[in-house]
């Protein structure tokens, strides 16, 4: 399936989710909160013409779909978590490329900070 133009995407901003992810026993114990901020990649130009839900990504659907699946799953690392998320992106079948960024709210440190996070660039396989 090839790219729509440069720049095509959908943003989804401050997704928060309570989530199973963490090394520490405490981080498995107990659901944490997380921030996510995903761009889906795909051509809207269709969707931009026919104003129709079937010619885009449903991004309701999409946090639907984030919301029931990592309720029930469990991470250790950031990685394998956004990596997870980009996984179910490409469930959507317009999107060719996501970018994935996941902030933990509260990490585990000995030092005041705001987040602590990862970000990744997906391409479907």
């Amino acid at each position: 399936m090839p790219a729509g133009p440069v720049g095509d995407r959908i943003e989804i901003r401050g997704l928060e989710l309570l989530v199973y992810c963490g090394v520490l026993p405490e981080e498995q114990a107990r659901k944490q909160p997380f921030l996510f901020d995903l761009d889906l990649y795909l051509d809207l130009s269709r969707a931009g013409r026919t104003d129709d839900l079937a010619d885009t990504a449903d991004y309701g659907h999409l946090v639907d779909l984030l919301v029931a699946k990592l309720h029930v799953e469990r991470f250790q690392l950031l990685e394998r978590l956004a990596a997870r998320i980009a996984e179910l992106v490409f469930e959507l079948g317009s999107v060719v490329e996501v970018t994935v960024t996941a902030r933990k709210l509260r990490p585990p440190v000995a030092a005041h900070v705001d987040t602590t996070g990862v970000s990744i660039h997906r391409t479907r396989p």
